[in-house]
């Protein structure tokens, strides 16, 4: 009979060990103050960002974000599953696991699952058969010799042929109502509903397996052999595939290396697969889907630089542009965002093939780092050089640099823009809310030929050079000439106005939603100021649901600490869910709130500072921005009614909403 681990049991666990001792026991610790930290085992970096905190029994990475308690450590450093780790830490303890009954329709759903990706991976072996023995066989193999492609590397990737004809897999796979059912359900097969039919949703194509950091078969992206459409298809969203978080390669990336030090975003399955026959075993693809804030998330869990690969065309362009408007919000410091802009005509796979590895990777290595890319992207197709050029390129980067997350790297994208521009850091802060979106036109049709003619030349030193030559005497993505001496100067010119030596920094102000998150992590006692949790269930916001329910278990659960929360919210949300947990307590707790009452060994905390007052005050907060939100919606209702139609209450209402003419200063 199948069972689960008792709730109450993993939080006895992380009572019981110790964090410091099950981190110490695999990576080596040195005390820093109250907390420990060391190098990140989950990236390389030089300079220790990986912090333990003995009181809070968490653990959380500057560069990279990994975070977590001592279960989710464990997870992540033995590359364990949930219940192996606990298995794990519970042996260390001298515990036996006890397991508790799960529910029929528990044992029904998961058994559902597990059926579902071991068809997934049946469908993977036919693939592959089909390849050595189908008689169709030889127009795929052209195809893959005609692409340069070995045999090791193509095993190694799982590609795989699915034959011509409608229903090759229904025959194979599909033996019962069952089969047929969760054949239909992970996307392998499409059900007709006009003539209740079922065929194969993969013909007369390469099928390229997709695989989650697990090994399992989660899906497949297929490249048509004749002329039908698509060229390429992916499977469609089901249970377990979501497009817009998986990245092609990444497990294989992540196999091949113990420690990835980059990962390479690139366009196409093919383009991953070459690569890595060619030894550059780093690069990832997205499913059919711009890269995405979450396909970020994701590749900084396993390294600290992304360098994102686009065609040098108007497509390529533009197709990076959105890459940097996800990365924005990612770039945490310690993390590296750059741009490599192919050839026209291009792609990873065929220059690889004609420059070999060792130049392809001086490319990789002389890519755009974001911050060039950012001030090249707000100043194409303006006149620097004019007062109204730098006026509009102050509005376009001003915004875009304000995505950017607290810290070191975003100061000094500002300072950098101040210098750029000759203004003032107070008035770059003004010019936020005052944004010039990067219209069609900042991305040309065609490059200039300035641009075109430095890249090309640039390609040509590279493929033309011999190994000898240095790195820096290549630029790959020169900007054009009439930026000149003011936009690229790094003393301050002449008009640059100091900012006055009095003039704060700016404070780093969390959003109230997110400060109370914050807080209640780090005192969950604080739980007992707000004895009404449903009152958030409703709220848009997703922090403000977020806090709803931490509040609704610290209410069922008043003795948790940080450690039992996470390890709750992974049982009851998922990985996912307990990783967005994780996230806020380990960048914004440890960032934000610790910093306001933080005790240092020769240094007691500030005496004026009160946690309760504190997150009392994000809970007033709120309460006024529903009720501005309130007021608005009936103002906007008088907007679209005849008042004198109305009733009295809502007369009253309206009323009352005109007195409320202050906006909520928060």
């Amino acid at each position: 009979m199948a069972s689960l681990i008792p709730q109450d049991f993993i939080d006895d666990l992380l009572d019981r060990v110790d964090i410091v001792d099950v981190v110490d026991g695999r990576v080596k610790l040195k005390r820093s103050g109250k907390n420990y930290s060391a190098c990140c085992p989950f990236h390389e970096e030089k300079t220790p960002s990986f912090t333990v905190s003995p009181d809070k029994q968490f653990f959380y990475c500057f560069g990279c974000g990994a975070s977590g308690n001592a279960v989710g450590f464990v997870m992540d450093y033995e590359r364990l599953t949930f219940p192996e780790a606990v298995e794990a830490l519970a042996r260390s303890a001298g515990l036996d696991v006890p397991k508790q009954v799960q529910s029929e329709a528990q044992i029904e759903r998961e058994q559902e699952k597990k059926n579902l990706y071991s068809l997934m991976q049946k469908a993977n072996d036919f693939y592959q058969q089909q390849l050595r023995h189908h008689p169709s066989k030889q127009m795929a193999v052209n195809y893959l010799k005609g692409r340069g492609l070995d045999g090791k590397t193509a095993k190694a990737f799982g590609v795989g042929f699915a034959p011509p004809g409608w229903d090759n897999l229904l025959k194979s796979l599909g033996q019962d109502d069952q089969d047929k059912r969760l054949l239909i359900e992970g996307g392998m097969l499409i059900h007709q509903e006009q003539d209740k039919k079922l065929y194969d949703r993969f013909r007369h194509r390469i099928m390229f397996p997709i695989i989650d950091l697990r090994g399992r078969v989660i899906g497949f992206g297929g490249r048509v052999l004749g002329d039908d459409k698509p060229k390429y298809l992916n499977s469609p969203e089901t249970s377990i595939f979501h497009k817009g978080q998986e990245l092609y390669g990444l497990y294989q990336a992540r196999e091949a290396n113990r420690e990835l030090k980059r990962l390479l975003v690139v366009e196409g399955y093919m383009d991953v697969v070459s690569l890595a026959q060619f030894g550059i075993s780093y690069a990832v693809a997205t499913l059919g889907t711009a890269c995405g804030e979450d396909h970020l998330t994701k590749a900084f869990k396993h390294t600290t630089e992304v360098v994102f690969c686009f065609d040098g065309d108007q497509a390529g362009r533009t197709a990076a542009r959105r890459a940097l408007d996800a990365s924005l919000t990612s770039m945490t410091d310690g993390r590296t965002v750059k741009f490599l802009f192919l050839p026209d005509g291009e792609d990873p796979d065929t220059l690889v093939r004609q420059i070999g590895a060792d130049k392809f990777e001086r490319m990789v290595d002389l890519a755009v780092p974001l911050e060039d890319f950012l001030f090249d992207a707000a100043a194409e197709g303006l006149n620097i050089r004019s007062l109204e050029g730098r006026a509009r390129f102050s509005r376009r980067a001003a915004p875009l640099l304000d995505k950017l997350p607290r810290g070191v790297f975003r100061e000094l994208m500002f300072d950098q823009l101040a210098v750029r521009t000759g203004l003032s850091r107070h008035t770059l802060e003004e010019l936020i809310h005052q944004s010039e979106s990067l219209a069609d036109e900042v991305i040309p049709k065609e490059a200039p030929k300035a641009r075109e003619e430095t890249t090309t030349k640039s390609f040509r030193s590279i493929v033309n050079t011999s190994t000898d030559s240095t790195a820096d005497a290549f630029v790959l993505d020169a900007p054009p000439t009439d930026y000149e001496e003011v936009y690229f100067a790094q003393a301050k010119p002449s008009f640059y106005r100091e900012p006055k030596p009095t003039q704060a920094k700016p404070k780093y102000l969390m959003p109230p939603a997110r400060k109370a998150l914050a807080l209640l992590l780090t005192h969950p006692d604080l739980a007992g100021q707000e004895p009404n949790s449903q009152t958030w269930f409703s709220a848009e916001d997703t922090d403000i649901r977020l806090l709803g329910q931490l509040l609704k278990l610290l209410h069922e659960r008043p003795h948790y600490q940080l450690s039992h929360i996470i390890g709750y919210w992974r049982a009851a949300y998922g990985a996912e869910g307990a990783e967005q947990l994780a996230s806020i307590a380990g960048h914004d707790l440890l960032l934000a709130a610790n910093a306001i009452s933080r005790v240092r060994e020769d240094k007691p905390a500030k005496a004026d500072y009160d946690s309760q007052v504190a997150f009392v005050d994000c809970l007033k907060k709120l309460r006024l921005m529903e009720q501005d939100a309130l007021h608005k919606s009936t103002l906007k209702t008088v907007n679209q009614s005849d008042f004198s139609a109305l009733s009295a209450e809502d007369k009253a209402k309206i009323r009352a909403a005109l007195e409320h003419k202050k906006p909520t200063r928060l």
